[in-house]
C-alpha cells in the first residue's frame, strides 16, 4: 500500500504547549463552573467529583497559577523566534501569527466564495481564522491572570486598589472565563474536529504533521511557497504510528466530549449563577 507524504506543521514543542492548553483549560473550566454553579444539584456533583468545595477551588486557584508561568514561557519563547534584524518582516512575514492585510483579503474571499459568487482563497501557513483562535486565548490570558489574582490575594491587592474594584475584578473575571468557555467548546471544536474538512478530527496538532493530499486543499499558498524556496523535501516527515493515533483519538474526544458536557450543562444551569 502507497505511503500518504506528510508534511511536518508543529514543532514537538509547539504540541507541548497546546497539550498544556488543553488539560490546564479543562481543569479550569470543571473547577470554575463547580464554583459558578454550586447552588444546583450539577454544581454540588461537580465539586464532589473534584474531592469538595475547598478543594476543587484549590485546584482552581493554584492550575491558574500554572497557566500564568506558561503564559509567561510562551511568551518568552514567541521573542526568541523574532528575527530582530529583519523585524518588520519577522512579524508581518508569511510564518507570522499576526494578522495582515492578507488575512483581511482572505475573510472577503471567503464570504464571497461562501455565497458562491468568488474562487474560496489560497491558505498559506496560518489560515485567518487560526490567526483569531491564537490570539483570542492569548489576549485573555493577561486578563484572567490579572484578576484570578486579585481575588486569590484580596487584602493584599486592596493596597493597591480600592475594595470596590474587585468587585468589577469578579466580573471581569466570570465574564472573560465564560466568553473563552463558549468560544473554545463552540468555535474551536468545530473547526477542530467537525468541519467537513477536519471531521472525524484535524490531527496536525497532535501528529505535527498534515498530509500533501490536506495541504493542496487547505494551504495551497504555503505548499507553493515551500517549493519555490526548496523547503518541501526537508519538510517531509514520517506519518504517526497505528497505536500513537489511536492514542491522540481518543484523549482528543474525550476532552471534546468533556468541554460540550461542561457547556451543555452550563448553558441548561446558566439561569441560576450566582453573583456572590
Amino acid at each position: 500500500m502507497m505511503q500518504t507524504t506528510r508534511i511536518k506543521r508543529f514543532s514537538i514543542l509547539d504540541r507541548a504547549f497546546h497539550l498544556f492548553l488543553i488539560l490546564t483549560f479543562l481543569t479550569q473550566a470543571a473547577t470554575g463552573f463547580s464554583r459558578l454553579f454550586f447552588p444546583t444539584a450539577w454544581g454540588k456533583s461537580l465539586n464532589m467529583v473534584l474531592g469538595g468545595y475547598d478543594t476543587s477551588m484549590l485546584i482552581h486557584k493554584w492550575v491558574g497559577v500554572l497557566m500564568i508561568y506558561g503564559f509567561i514561557f510562551h511568551t518568552l519563547y514567541l521573542l526568541t523566534r523574532i528575527n530582530w534584524r529583519n523585524f518588520g518582516a519577522s512579524l508581518f512575514g508569511p510564518d507570522s501569527l499576526i494578522p495582515n492585510f492578507t488575512d483581511a483579503k482572505h475573510l472577503w474571499q471567503g464570504i464571497l466564495w461562501l455565497f458562491g459568487i468568488g474562487s474560496p482563497p489560497k491558505m498559506g501557513r496560518w489560515a485567518y481564522w487560526e490567526k483569531f483562535d491564537y490570539w483570542a486565548v492569548y489576549w485573555g490570558m493577561p486578563l484572567l491572570a490579572i484578576t484570578g489574582l486579585a481575588l486569590m490575594y484580596p487584602i493584599f491587592a486592596s493596597r493597591f486598589i480600592p475594595g470596590w474594584a474587585l468587585n468589577v475584578a469578579v466580573l471581569l473575571h466570570r465574564a472573560e472565563a465564560i466568553l473563552a468557555i463558549s468560544y473554545i467548546f463552540i468555535v474551536h471544536f468545530y473547526v477542530g474536529h467537525l468541519r467537513p474538512t477536519s471531521f472525524p478530527m484535524n490531527e496536525a496538532m497532535f501528529s505535527g504533521s498534515m498530509s500533501l493530499e490536506e495541504m493542496e486543499e487547505e494551504k495551497p499558498a504555503w505548499l507553493d511557497r515551500l517549493k519555490k524556496e526548496g523547503k518541501l523535501e526537508t519538510a517531509k516527515v514520517n506519518p504517526p504510528s497505528l497505536l500513537y493515533k489511536i492514542v491522540y483519538f481518543i484523549f482528543g474526544y474525550a476532552a471534546l466530549g468533556f468541554g460540550v458536557y461542561l457547556l451543555i450543562n452550563g448553558i441548561a444551569y446558566s439561569r441560576y449563577i450566582t453573583l456572590h
